[in-house]
């Protein structure tokens, strides 16, 4: 699972694109904000499996093991809500960096098991190599927004409720 991470071209597709969007927007002098959100979790619109929220449905789902990565990772109704107070705030500029919360998928898999100890979440790291180092991501300049962010645990949840009435399992 981690290979998608590092070898997406969808991940170069969406930088490639802020950076156009902010060279044109200087190029015009338009004013500009992005929204840049963490892995993206919640409750699902749509009929499809996204990768974020796939991600979520191997664990639950008897994967052997979790992926030795730490990423951060924000609901989609917080992602939601930044693109309209984005919109609504007259003092919304520059970037917005989304991540309710930073982790390595050990802590999401024990989060995943204290809300759904009947599932069988993996209890096995996929390699034997040291954690990849935490990092932080500031919340205030979004928190500033407005957005009020969605707990993880609540966004986990959330996720598997949503993946469980899609009937993805």
């Amino acid at each position: 699972m981690l290979r998608f991470f590092w070898q997406n071209w969808y991940v170069l597709s969406k930088t490639l694109a802020e950076k156009a969007a902010w060279d044109f927007a200087k190029e015009k002098g338009i004013d500009l904000v992005t929204i840049n959100p963490a892995m993206v979790i919640g409750p699902l619109l749509q009929p499809t499996l996204n990768k974020s929220c796939a991600a979520i449905l191997d664990l639950v789902n008897g994967s052997p093991t979790y992926t030795n990565g730490t990423f951060g990772w924000v609901n989609v109704k917080d992602v939601a809500e930044a693109h309209i107070l984005a919109y609504e705030v007259p003092s919304a500029s520059g970037r917005y960096c989304l991540v309710e919360r930073v982790v390595h998928f050990s802590a999401v898999v024990k989060l995943l098991h204290e809300l759904y100890p009947e599932y069988p979440v993996p209890q096995k790291c996929a390699d034997e190599n040291p954690f990849p180092p935490k990092f932080q991501v500031s919340k205030e300049k979004t928190q500033k927004l407005g957005v009020n962010f969605t707990p993880l645990e609540v966004s986990l949840k959330e996720t598997v409720e949503s993946l469980k009435e899609k009937k993805f399992f």
